[in-house]
């Protein structure tokens, strides 16, 4: 990736994540970006917003919202993002200020999202890599994402990942194989806390660490 982040700048979204979310509970009104906001963090970039609950160990998915290209500020995204992956996802009830204790943030920085150009659609299993790549596919007025994390928490390979990708968009898992389908690759760099309000790290996907 030509752009990149610091620990301290990871550390610094994964604080605003949380934040935003605890002040939006508390007041109904998200915070505006800070003083103290890095420069860089000002650049448009693609990002999204994961929070999971942590329970016997394992962590679930409690919402997850972003934007996949980027429109605005970095910082700005976050904020926006994050509250949204609190109170607006459509599969989870909102989240309330008594579970924040409970739940883990991560934020996902991602690259703009690139064609995968090919001559047949079966090529786009030799063309995509779990482990490097998320995907977006559209195919009609469906359109479906999934984080590069995604398949490696999942144990998917490169088929199983664009057959899953299909089905978030609400189409049968072989629409990739269709001549109308349109696959883009991106890729992301992730930070996530490793306990509520802990120590923040950057995922290794390769190492699944």
């Amino acid at each position: 990736m030509s752009f990149e982040l610091t620990q301290e700048e990871g550390e610094f979204l994964i604080s605003l994540a949380r934040n935003t979310v605890k002040q939006y509970l508390e007041i109904g009104k998200a915070p505006k970006p800070s003083k103290e906001t890095p420069k860089k963090l000002f650049e448009c970039c693609g990002v999204f917003v994961t929070i999971n609950s942590i329970g016997h160990g394992e962590k679930e998915l409690r919402g997850c919202i972003g934007y996949p290209y980027p429109t605005s500020p970095l910082v700005e995204a976050v904020i926006d993002s994050a509250v949204n992956a609190a109170t607006e996802d459509p599969r989870f009830e909102p989240i309330s200020l008594a579970e924040l204790g409970r739940v883990v943030f991560e934020v996902s920085v991602l690259t703009p999202p690139e064609p995968v150009e090919v001559a047949n659609p079966k090529e786009y299993v030799s063309k995509i890599k779990v482990g490097e790549d998320g995907l977006i596919i559209e195919r009609g007025y469906h359109k479906g994402l999934l984080l590069p994390q995604v398949p490696i928490e999942w144990g998917w390979c490169e088929e199983e990942f664009l057959c899953q990708c299909c089905m978030k968009a609400g189409l049968p898992p072989d629409s990739w194989l269709t001549k109308d389908a349109k696959i883009y690759k991106f890729k992301a760099i992730i930070f996530d806390e490793e306990t509520p309000n802990g120590n923040v790290k950057r995922l290794n996907l390769t190492n699944k660490s």
